[in-house]
């Protein structure tokens, strides 16, 4: 079994700096009412079944694994010594999960999965969000329900309710800010086809898909259904690559879903090498034009580039005071990305929306906007 969901701070920290940090972000996190309950008292239970019948018009639906995050400072010797590839994300069992939580630094949790710090960073700028994934009726699968509605965000699927726990990801934050994740699935890898709402995804200008849930084989069937509906409704689909080392194992059946099903492919300089064995980045971007309508590409200092089937646009990085936690860069990248192409702007105002959104959430600890992201672009693009 996973150990118990951590509510508070554990463990000596390793120094006065790390406890400074978490302690401002547990302070900065609203605490949930699941963590008030009584000892042996159940989880608040929610269901899908209860809800109303949703007919707004939504900017971006996603599907992707729901998650909670467990965030932890490290050293790079620590990622050594539990042999951990630094900087990237690495599926785990629950064996292993329960050994390196046990072993982690104090650690704060916050509801996360890449497409639903997506969704929550759209919110945050002003849009209409739905999030399709998979949770279980669980302590911790009710904190991520209670925490993307909470947003406003649409979040209607069923909770999973045969065995595997709400899935987390213990992520690594190591001194020079590059995150580090090991994933435990669990119930976020029981995303299926029967769990995407035709009618929900016909409502949604852009049906967004998260690389890192192409693992599971009914999640790449959940993922050419929504396609599919979208497409037939005259609706745009994006994807994020997500993970070079989710390339490397997906890239034929990845080559085959961009090239037959997206219309906005998102990636970072090493995905988008991988995902075309290229030796360089300009070869990779010959090797991806004309493959979708858009194809964003993010370069962290060096900035973005969006190429289109006859041009390419370069924007520079946000300026930024401090560098804290790259956990959700690009996540937030894509939200202000999508934020303006669903309000018919231009590639390079996209880009420049999704670097003032990505400059925000590199600043501190954890994947979601701390502040209104509407409140920072108003008079910017």
């Amino acid at each position: 079994m996973i150990a118990a969901p951590r509510g508070s701070v554990v463990n000596e920290p390793k120094s006065t700096t790390t406890k400074d940090q978490i302690n401002q972000k547990l302070q900065n996190t609203k605490k949930h009412p699941v963590h008030d309950r009584q000892a042996g008292e159940s989880p608040t239970p929610f269901t899908a079944d209860s809800m109303p019948p949703m007919t707004t018009a939504l900017d971006v639906i996603a599907i992707g694994n729901a998650l909670v995050d467990v965030l932890a400072h490290a050293q790079d010797s620590f990622l050594e010594q539990n042999r951990i590839s630094k900087g990237s994300m690495s599926l785990i069992d629950a064996t292993r999960a329960e050994a390196l939580y046990e072993t982690m630094g104090p650690a704060v949790e916050i509801s996360g999965g890449s497409a639903a710090n997506s969704i929550a960073g759209l919110a945050s700028l002003g849009g209409k969000g739905a999030f399709i994934g998979k949770v279980s009726a669980d302590q911790l699968g009710s904190i991520f329900a209670h925490d993307i509605r909470s947003l406003g965000v649409e979040f209607t699927t069923r909770p999973h309710r045969d065995g595997a726990p709400t899935g987390r990801c213990l992520i690594f934050v190591t001194p020079d800010a590059q995150r580090t994740m090991q994933t435990f699935l669990g119930s976020a890898a029981q995303v299926g086809p029967d769990d995407v709402d035709p009618e929900q995804v016909k409502r949604a200008q852009v049906t967004y898909l998260e690389g890192y849930l192409f693992d599971p084989p009914e999640a790449k069937r959940a993922f050419v259904k929504a396609a599919e509906i979208a497409h037939d409704a005259h609706r745009k689909v994006a994807l994020t690559l997500s993970d070079r080392f989710c390339v490397d194992r997906h890239r034929a059946e990845f080559q085959e879903l961009v090239h037959g099903h997206i219309d906005i492919l998102f990636a970072n300089e090493s995905e988008i090498t991988a995902l075309y064995q290229a030796g360089s980045f300009d070869t990779a971007v010959q090797a991806v034009r004309g493959k979708c309508d858009l194809v964003v590409l993010t370069r962290s200092e060096k900035g973005a580039v969006v190429v289109t089937p006859t041009e390419t646009v370069t924007v520079p990085a946000e300026p930024i005071t401090r560098l804290v936690d790259t956990t959700g860069a690009g996540d937030q990248f894509a939200a202000g990305f999508l934020f303006g192409y669903t309000r018919g702007r231009n590639p390079r105002d996209c880009a420049r929306l999704g670097a003032i959104a990505a400059a925000e959430v590199i600043q501190h600890f954890g994947a979601r906007p701390e502040v209104s992201l509407a409140s920072l672009i108003q008079g910017r693009v």
